[in-house]
């Protein structure tokens, strides 16, 4: 099981930027997928970015493409989420999580998630 701390959520206004980081206690190279997930309330929680840590492909959601992108730190065992031109409707709790291949931005395609990082973005 892979431990998760996110970190790096706040308060910020419409087309502001933020970075969350999630620390990982450990990173299985060979098979390793980890990706950004978020939930507001009453919606189903929805994949935004994922990395794959072995050979750095990334994916993102059709809404956030051109505005964030992910990245990693393997010696500090972090991944990054860079959010650029944030919106309103993009408050949310943001969600880490580590998962086998295949990388995807299905939540069942994850088993191991952190206790999230809250993001507010005001107009």
């Amino acid at each position: 099981q892979v431990q998760l701390e996110e970190s790096g959520g706040g308060s910020v206004q419409n087309g502001g930027s933020l970075r969350l980081s999630c620390a990982a206690s450990e990173f299985t190279f060979s098979r390793m997928c980890l990706a950004w997930f978020r939930q507001s309330p009453g919606k189903e929680r929805e994949g935004v970015a994922h990395i794959f840590i072995a050979g750095g492909g990334t994916s993102y959601a059709d809404s956030v493409k051109g505005r964030f992108t992910i990245t990693q730190d393997r010696a500090k065992k972090t991944v990054y989420l860079q959010m650029n031109s944030l919106r309103p409707e993009e408050s949310a709790m943001y969600y880490c999580a580590a998962g086998p291949l295949p990388c995807s931005l299905r939540v069942d395609g994850y088993r191991d998630w952190g206790q999230g990082t809250q993001v507010t973005v005001s107009s």
